[in-house]
Parts: C-alpha cells; sequence; structure tokens
C-alpha cells in the first residue's frame, strides 16, 4: 500500500475504505462478510476508513466490527456531522455523542461538517456555536481533525477553504469533473495550503465502471495497458500528487482485492501522454451524450441573481450521461442546500451571462431546460422540508 502525508504528518493509505455501501444481506447487513472485507483491507494497509451519521447503519456496523476484531486503534475513522439538521451547539453535542456510541470509540479521527456547499452555510454554523463545538471537542481529544464535504462549484470551495484553518477536505473528482464542482483549482488550491483532500465519487457512483458509451469502451479496449474501466479511473487521480486519500465503496473481495493492488502499484507521475490520450477519448465520448457543451470556464458568472450557471449544466448532463437519478440529487445539493439557492428557477433571463461565454451557449434557453427537468414537485418539496428544518 501506498501512502501520503497528512497534514500533522500522519501517514493516510491512498486507498480509503467507503462504507456507505457495506453488503447487505437479507433486511440486515452482511456481517461476517463485512468484517472479513474489513479485517482483509487493515492487514493490506488501508488505515481510512469513510462514514457517517445519515449513512443507516453505517457507523453502528463499522463499529462494532472494530470492537469485535481490535482494530480500533490501527485505523482512521472519518465520520460527518449532519450540520444542516443543527439548530443549536446542543444539537451538535447530542449527534456526536450518539456517533461516538454508534463507533464504540471516544474520539473521531477525521471529522467533517457534511455537504458544507457554500460560505453562508459555514458563517450560519459558525454563529449557532458549530465552530466552539468542534475546537472544544479538538482541544479535548475526542476530534482529531477538522474537516469539510463539498458539494458546490469552484469558487464556493475556495471561499471555504480560506474561511478556517482546516485539517483537510473531501471533494467529489474524477476524470469526468477535473473543471467542475471543486475540481482542479480547488485540489491546488488546498495542496498548497497544505490541506490533505480525500475523493469522493472517483468512478461517479459506477458510472466510470460500468455502462461506458461505446466508443469509451473501445478507446480502453485499443489500449494496450489491459487496465479495468475502473482501473483507469484510480490511476488517473493517484496520477496526481495533490490527492491524499481516494475513496472507494467496496463490498467484495475482488473488488478490494483490485483496488488494493492498483494502490501499491501506483505513483504519481506515473501515466504517460499515451495514458492522457487514451482517458481525453474517452472523456469526448462521455461528452458526446451531452445536452449541453459547458465546459465549466465560469466565464459567464457570478450570476447577478445568483444563480450556478455551470452547476446547472453539469447536473443536466449527468442526468442524461448518467442517470436521471444521479443528475437530480447533485441538483438537489448543489443547487438547494444551501443558505442561499443557486437553481436554474431563479434566472430572470437578463441575458448578462450570454455575452461572456466563449462557446457561446445560449444560456437563457438552457436554464430553462434545467428547471423543466429538475423543478418538479418532488424537487419543491424537498426544498420545502430543508427550509422546514432549518427554520
Amino acid at each position: 500500500m501506498n501512502y501520503r502525508k497528512g497534514r500533522d504528518g500522519q501517514e493516510l493509505s491512498i486507498l480509503g475504505f467507503g462504507c456507505m455501501r457495506f453488503k447487505k444481506k437479507g433486511n440486515g447487513f452482511d456481517m461476517e462478510e463485512i468484517e472479513k472485507e474489513l479485517v482483509y483491507a487493515v492487514e493490506h494497509g488501508v488505515n481510512y476508513f469513510d462514514t457517517a451519521y445519515i449513512y443507516s447503519g453505517s457507523e453502528e456496523v463499522l463499529g462494532t466490527i472494530l470492537e469485535k476484531t481490535g482494530l480500533r486503534d490501527r485505523i482512521n475513522i472519518a465520520t460527518k456531522l449532519p450540520q444542516y439538521l443543527m439548530k443549536t451547539k446542543e444539537d451538535m453535542e447530542k449527534h456526536f455523542a450518539e456517533q461516538l456510541k454508534r463507533l464504540k470509540t471516544d474520539h473521531v479521527d477525521y471529522y467533517l461538517m457534511h455537504m458544507l456547499n457554500d460560505l453562508s452555510t459555514w458563517q450560519e454554523i459558525v454563529a449557532r456555536g458549530g465552530l466552539a463545538f468542534l475546537e472544544e471537542k479538538k482541544a479535548a481529544g475526542a476530534i482529531r481533525h477538522i474537516g469539510f464535504s463539498f458539494h458546490g462549484n469552484t469558487e464556493g470551495f475556495l471561499q471555504i477553504l480560506s474561511a478556517y484553518d482546516w485539517d483537510f477536505c473531501q471533494i467529489q473528482y474524477n476524470y469526468m469533473d477535473e473543471n467542475s464542482q471543486a475540481g482542479r483549482r480547488g485540489l491546488a488550491a488546498a495542496h498548497e495550503k497544505g490541506i490533505p483532500v480525500i475523493i469522493m465519487e472517483p468512478l461517479r457512483g459506477g458510472r466510470l465502471a460500468n455502462d461506458l458509451p461505446k466508443d469509451a469502451v473501445e478507446a480502453f479496449s485499443e489500449s494496450s495497458r489491459g487496465y479495468s474501466a475502473a482501473e483507469w479511473a484510480f490511476r488517473w487521480l493517484w496520477n496526481q500528487p495533490e490527492v491524499s486519500v481516494v475513496l472507494s465503496g467496496m463490498n467484495s473481495m475482488e473488488m478490494l482485492e483490485e483496488n488494493i493492488r492498483i494502490a501499491s502499484e501506483m505513483q504519481p507521475g506515473s501515466m504517460t501522454p499515451g495514458d492522457f490520450q487514451v482517458i481525453d477519448k474517452v472523456k469526448r465520448a462521455f461528452d458526446a451524450v451531452v445536452k449541453v457543451p459547458c465546459t465549466g470556464c465560469g466565464y459567464c458568472m457570478p450570476c447577478p441573481f445568483g444563480v450556478d450557471i455551470p452547476g446547472c449544466f453539469r447536473c443536466l448532463n449527468v442526468s442524461y450521461s448518467d442517470s436521471y437519478a444521479t443528475g437530480m440529487r447533485e441538483y438537489f445539493m448543489c443547487t438547494s442546500m444551501k443558505q442561499e439557492p443557486s437553481n436554474a428557477g431563479i434566472c430572470k433571463k437578463c441575458g448578462r451571462c450570454e455575452q461572456h461565454c466563449p462557446q457561446h451557449i445560449p444560456i437563457r434557453e438552457s436554464l430553462t431546460k434545467v428547471k423543466r427537468r429538475f423543478e418538479n414537485p418532488v424537487y419543491h418539496i424537498g426544498k420545502w422540508v430543508l427550509r422546514r428544518i432549518r427554520a
């Protein structure tokens, strides 16, 4: 297993175990198989395990197995506080105590504000006592590192990154999201500050490993490398020294063994110009099925009314290239789970954005398509529920 250093010099395995997709059996979890996989992962050098309060049953399963096997002190537990449900510091204290109980531990190694998507949300968390809560727990040793997970645009990520002296962060990043969400700019900015970056969605929910466009399959098969589609995606990430840990929701021994092998072989700068040409062909194959040819350059921004234009278009394209459910989920997270919404429906059709678009995209017309595709009754119910929770 290869390792990269955390901010305090701690070595983190470049492969992290994502615990959201633990294997199920009947109406519950397959505890025997999960234990087998977790023990194998630790014995082969994986030392970063990621879960969250809202991953149903995940924290309890992880804690139970770590207690049974005695592996707690050999790994780092990363879990997340659902800050969007927290109204007071007392709420945070209550949820954190519950997480420690579930995990059967007295501390969390890496603690994240879950889905911290814009600066105003962080400011609201601070105003509600969140910063005091985090720093008190860190001073007491109950939290070892403070971070956040992010779904939003690059500018929002950069603002949050500069708002606090973070110990680490977690972003969605893969070869198809190179210039969206936090993107390569965000990755580089975090690295420059010495902040470790944890990668989620390396396979974009499995889309970069399964059901690829025909031309993408051909591009991979024409290469002499013999890599699987998943291996190409992981190697692209680990080729970058700015990437600290890549999370994978592994729920089979076959998947675990393959990913550990790759993580034990891969070094930064290992990919050749020919390898990048293969990735470029694959990206073009995905781009061929997109609905809006937005490159995420951001020249259309900022919108005077707050619309996240590149983010809206990215979600629209994902809903066609991946699945509608994936696009809708990301649209809600990236535009509505913020203090200030940035969805397509708030567009006033002023046309300012179109004056600056180098791709000459009919932005106003395209945003109307986004609104029609996503802002249905289910979307509005979700927004209403979120507002009630935050009230």
